[in-house]
């Protein structure tokens, strides 16, 4: 896949190698804004079940 995409990529390998670059970063970018959120309360991370270790006095 990714030699798939050097080959479609345009100039010499230095301008291959910014606009490889700088599809990754638009890729991290969407991730971080709009997937990410998106997907957060769908995952289980604050489902907590453990205190704090110490007895609770009633």
């Amino acid at each position: 896949m990714y030699g798939w995409i050097w080959r479609r990529l345009p100039g010499n390998a230095w301008v291959r190698a910014l606009i490889s670059l700088l599809l990754v970063l638009a890729v991290v970018y969407v991730l971080f804004q709009y997937v990410f959120p998106w997907a957060e309360p769908l995952l289980p991370f604050n489902d907590v079940t453990v205190d704090n270790g110490m007895a609770v006095n009633q």
